[in-house]
């Protein structure tokens, strides 16, 4: 059966500090920490663990210090949350452009204008007031539309 019994930064600290210590009055380490465990009531494994760590935080062993340890998962949720942010403008952007699609598809269904050649590139408005505008009805056969010039009123 386990046992979940949190300490405080201090009594880990104290107690990492007996260890070191009085480590040197055992055969090994581990003996000093088998002891010590012992006395306030924790595994010795676990005691190992905070020495180790008190270690790496000291630069004694090589590996992550604790602080370090803290940034790098700073960092990996930074990096998270900025993906999830991405993918969500991402959707919105595509969404947001066929909408636009389909609104411009919608608005344009069935009407074809084409400008009379005077007009393209830089509109020419004084000769554009003269030229008749060319209206489309569907009044002839399927397929085949007829035109009807209609004179421009100013």
């Amino acid at each position: 059966m386990t046992t979940s019994t949190k300490y405080s930064p201090e009594v880990r600290e104290r107690t990492v500090r007996v260890v070191l210590e009085h480590q040197f009055e055992h055969e090994s380490q581990w003996a000093a920490i088998c002891s010590i465990a012992a006395k306030i009531g924790c595994t010795a494994e676990t005691l190992h663990r905070w020495v180790r760590q008190a270690e790496r935080d000291t630069g004694l062993r090589e590996g992550i210090s604790t602080s370090e340890r803290e940034r790098i998962k700073a960092l990996e949720r930074e990096v998270r949350e900025l993906r999830q942010a991405n993918e969500t403008l991402r959707k919105a952007s595509a969404y947001f452009a066929q909408a636009e699609l389909d609104r411009a598809a919608s608005s344009h269904k069935g009407v074809h204008r084409r400008a009379s050649s005077a007009l393209w590139g830089r509109a020419n408005l004084q000769s554009a007031a003269d030229c008749p505008i060319k209206v489309l009805h569907p009044c002839g056969p399927p397929g085949r539309p007829c035109s009807v010039a209609v004179p421009r009123t100013a």
